[in-house]
């Protein structure tokens, strides 16, 4: 074994090998700078639909208009001015009792069709929209017949909503 190896500052170290062991105090590890937590961008589709992903929005949305329909439920609500975000947003959901994983993947994919092609055209901006799937039916219907039942309930909801009572 060598003998320890004085250092300028008074230390000594070890020298095995290539490795020099120092019996100097460890340095004090520097935490992490925190970046300052900004709100969730929206995801946008190419349709220019933004996709809803926080649960709150989806509470909201639960508590504003509905309307249930052959293929989806459909719920609506107009966001307050207040909260800042502008353009159309929509959100899609599926209880396991429209089946298993592959099965609620399948109806979500037909949703969301569906929603990129009417939306841009008859939801309305600053509104957040929310497909439902439903048991049975969703992965069944008839995928115009669902696209001209989502055109006709966004048009009935738009029109028999008062606009105090659509904003939660």
């Amino acid at each position: 074994m060598t003998p320890p190896v004085p250092l300028l500052d008074g230390q000594t170290a070890s020298v095995r090998g290539s490795a020099v062991l120092s019996s100097a105090p460890p340095r004090p590890i520097e935490e992490p700078r925190r970046q300052p937590k900004l709100p969730p961008r929206p995801k946008v589709q190419k349709s220019g639909l933004a996709i809803m992903t926080q649960r709150r929005d989806f509470l909201l949305a639960a508590r504003a208009l509905r309307m249930g329909l052959p293929g989806f439920h459909l719920q609506a609500r107009k966001r307050a001015p207040d909260e800042g975000v502008g353009g159309i947003r929509v959100g899609f959901t599926c209880s396991k009792k429209v089946g298993n994983a592959v099965a609620r993947g399948h109806a979500k994919r037909r949703l969301r069709e569906v929603a990129r092609v009417v939306l841009p055209t008859a939801g309305l901006d600053g509104w957040d929209y929310v497909l439902i799937g439903r048991e049975g039916a969703t992965a069944r219907a008839d995928f115009l017949q669902m696209q001209a039942d989502l055109a006709r309930a966004v048009a009935r909801l738009h029109t028999q909503a008062p606009p105090e009572a659509s904003v939660a």
